[in-house]
């Protein structure tokens, strides 16, 4: 029996950076908003005490609970995939604030090119050199028009930084001045200039300095303690929705934040949302959530696990290539597309390795999106390189040169020796979609309340591989460079395929952003095209993936989204922004 409930403006499944944005912005225009949250009441007091590497960093305790809800993966479209119930292989934000709390704060926008790739690519190199099964396009929407949403995200934040010399044109400079500079990132930036490249800062939301946003809340400095990614943030240093948009939200006493409730499906009649069904998992109860808009506002593999048991829209079939939802899926991918690079050791420097933040470090650019000539290159879309000083936590770091036996006496000896002796360059490229690389339902496997989790197929390609080998050359060239006595430098292979890890929380698409219902779930204002009142938002509205981290490019299209929720509860209805006429 599912208990109808007191009808509200808007309700929302999620509880981080997009929940919390359409939160504030919402109450602050006068409206009701229940949000719900599967995960946990969590508060900064919770987080005091918590550097405990076992707990969160082995553990989890912060991460989604993979053994109620998780995803089931494949490399390939002709074998059966395998549920992920591992955190180690996939760290999804839970709990109030998602990762919003867990995140380690490394804070860059995406590129003009990135929003305009199909158009800018085509127009520089031809239609011939996008790849045969590549679906890139357009997002609909230009940096340009995107950009006051970056700036008042940045500011909600207390981004710390510098701008990037080889970057976008700006509103504003950063709210607050790049992190603390260190010997580790001298030696970086140094080599990297001499080799003719173009470092900078990388902007974080590690406040450099005690900040007080627009919304009153204040972000305190930062202290350095290497706590960032996977742990909450104890002295309230690290801009996270909890001490930010969440707080800003609970001031206007027109926002309720349900925890311990999970959403099952969106509540609609093929036209219009009603509301959401969610069970109650500490009760066992389920409820239905009636509002004039709903907010999908979760994880991508949320959003598209919703959007697919509601049955909205059209799924896409990788074999016709028809239908939307589920396309275009993307990501970060730790054996490919990050968490690749060079370690160098060093015999007679010393560093401080036990101190960083989580966005406190140098990135450079030149190699980013479209800033490299691509036009004798086997690959599309580049990469970024960058050295965080993140500080390296006792028992999770522990780095040997290659030719060190895998234990004993000689591992001992290298692991003390080289703590503070080595260095990490790591690249971040871009991912491009294909095809045969998309998110649908498992017909096998169910979450704990017995509906289909949602399956994720990734294939890689050659431009994905030759993207990959470019950004590590280009990370042992600077490792080189900085004097390196020893170095272990990864290696991608031709034949390298998806490994079933999750380890990022960098993964796009699958309701996808676009100028017309034919090539697109959503519009520009995460609006979704075939239901005006249900608003898709976060990364899965990313039709590729980007060389930069993503979560303030997220924070910018949450506060498009939610000027369009406003505009469109005032005026009663009505898409926020109108498709483009197919001969425009």
């Amino acid at each position: 029996m599912v208990k109808k409930l007191k009808k509200v403006d808007a309700v929302i499944v999620g509880s981080g950076w997009v929940g919390g944005i359409a939160a504030a912005e919402l109450t602050k225009a006068g409206y009701n908003v229940v949000i719900l949250e599967r995960g946990k009441n969590k508060k900064h007091e919770d987080f005091i005490g918590t550097k405990d590497e076992l707990r969160y960093s082995r553990r989890y305790e912060l991460m989604q609970e993979l053994n109620k809800d998780t995803i089931t993966s494949r490399n390939s479209m002709d074998k059966e995939a395998i549920p992920v119930r591992n955190n180690m292989n996939a760290r999804l934000g839970n709990n109030t604030g998602g990762a919003g709390v867990h995140w380690n704060g490394m804070s860059f926008r995406w590129m003009p090119y990135d929003f305009e790739i199909y158009s800018k690519t085509v127009e520089r190199y031809g239609k011939d050199k996008i790849p045969k099964g590549c679906t890139m396009q357009d997002w609909g929407i230009t940096y340009d028009e995107i950009e006051p949403y970056f700036d008042q995200y940045e500011k909600t934040a207390a981004i710390s930084g510098e701008e990037n010399p080889l970057g976008a044109s700006r509103s504003d400079k950063y709210p607050n001045p790049p992190m603390k500079d260190t010997p580790n990132i001298r030696l970086f930036t140094k080599a990297a200039k001499a080799l003719g490249y173009h470092p900078y800062r990388i902007p974080s939301a590690n406040a450099s300095q005690t900040y007080t946003n627009p919304d009153g809340e204040t972000i305190n400095g930062c202290v350095y303690c290497a706590f960032c990614e996977e742990y909450g943030c104890d002295f309230g240093a690290k801009a996270d929705p909890i001490g930010t948009v969440l707080k800003t939200a609970r001031k206007t006493g027109k926002m309720e934040l349900r925890n311990n409730a999970f959403v099952n499906r969106v509540s609609h009649d093929g036209k219009k949302a009603n509301g959401l069904i969610y069970t109650d998992t500490t009760t066992g109860e389920d409820f239905e959530q009636p509002a004039d808009i709903v907010v999908l506002a979760g994880f991508v593999f949320t959003n598209i696990k919703l959007l697919l048991h509601s049955k909205i829209g059209q799924p896409y079939d990788p074999k016709t290539g028809q239908g939307i939802i589920g396309k275009n899926f993307t990501g970060h991918f730790n054996n490919l597309s990050t968490y690749i690079g060079a370690r160098g050791f060093f015999e007679d420097k010393k560093f401080n390795n036990f101190m960083g933040a989580g966005g406190m470090g140098s990135s450079v650019g030149d190699f980013s999106g479209d800033n490299e000539d691509h036009t004798n290159l086997n690959y599309l879309h580049g990469y970024e390189v960058h050295y965080s000083q993140l500080g390296s936590r006792p028992i999770a770091n522990n780095s040997v040169p290659y030719d060190t036996p895998g234990w004993g006496k000689e591992f001992k000896k290298n692991s003390i020796k080289y703590y503070n002796r080595n260095l990490f360059i790591t690249a971040q490229t871009g991912f491009l979609p294909n095809k045969n690389t998309y998110l649908d339902l498992d017909p096998t496997y169910k979450d704990a309340l017995g509906n289909p989790l949602l399956r994720v197929t990734v294939e890689y390609t050659k431009q994905d591989i030759e993207r990959a080998k470019a950004g590590v050359a280009r990370c042992e060239e600077i490792m080189k460079e900085m004097g390196a006595d020893k170095m272990n430098v990864d290696v991608v292979r031709d034949d390298t395929v998806f490994d079933h890890k999750f380890y990022t929380d960098h993964f796009f698409g699958g309701a996808i952003m676009g100028a017309t219902p034919e090539n697109s779930a959503v519009n520009t204002y995460s609006q979704m095209w075939n239901m005006e009142n249900l608003f898709v938002v976060g990364g899965s509205s990313f039709p590729h993936t980007g060389n930069y981290n993503p979560t303030v490019t997220i924070g910018a299209f949450a506060y498009r989204a939610a000027e369009g929720m406003i505009k469109f509860l005032k005026e009663g209805g009505n898409l926020a922004v109108k498709p483009l006429e197919k001969n425009a």
